[in-house]
């Protein structure tokens, strides 16, 4: 939105957009049609979009784009539970979910990335004998690098659950155990944290 009162989607990101935009570092400019140019980028990539007859450039919209798509893939998260996976491998929310005990609730391990699972594929047999296949189908937070990465808090005397990212600085996620309310925002710069494993 230009003016705060008429609202339009974003179009989807494609790995390229995702590519270049991680090669920007600074903050947004808050101007849409903004063009940042590339002062680090390496040979190869230079060469090949020279090749295309282009100007090294990518604009903002397009930035903030990819910067969202970092961030769900990055921190977007789900309580363990809140959709299932069926035999035939669609997932689902789960009708049934009534939420986190508040016990396992301030556990790491109970919640997922909600994204297409890296880890879980180089897991044992052994280890994932243990797993509930309809339930525990993602990745969980507990085995994120760096470690420490999130830090879990209680708020409003133990009634609601907080995780907070310290790889993006901003994301908040919440959870009220026992119930089925659950939702994470970002407020942040959308810079990554790249000290993170200094600051541990």
């Amino acid at each position: 939105s230009l003016n705060c009162v008429e609202w339009s989607l974003l179009p989807p990101a494609t790995e390229e957009m995702v590519a270049q935009a991680e090669q920007l570092k600074g903050r947004f400019q808050g101007d849409p049609s903004f063009e940042y140019e590339y002062t680090e980028i390496n040979a190869e990539d230079a060469e090949r979009l020279f090749e295309d007859g282009k100007e090294p450039m990518i604009k903002e919209e397009s930035r903030l784009i990819a910067t969202i798509e970092q961030i769900d893939r990055a921190v977007g998260i789900i309580p363990r539970g809140a959709f299932v996976k069926t035999p035939l491998g669609s997932v689902h929310e789960n009708r049934n979910f009534e939420g986190l005990s508040l016990t396992e609730a301030k556990k790491l391990s109970s919640y997922f990335h909600f994204t297409e699972p890296v880890n879980l594929k180089n897991k044992t047999l052994l280890e994932k004998a243990d797993l509930d296949p309809s339930t525990d189908f993602l990745d969980s937070l507990e085995h994120d690098i760096p470690r420490g990465s999130w830090t879990v808090q209680l708020e409003k005397g133990g009634t609601v659950v907080v995780l907070r990212s310290l790889l993006w600085l901003g994301l908040t996620f919440y959870h009220v155990p026992m119930t089925k309310q659950y939702g994470y925002i970002y407020f942040g710069t959308g810079e990554k944290n790249l000290d993170l494993p200094f600051m541990l």
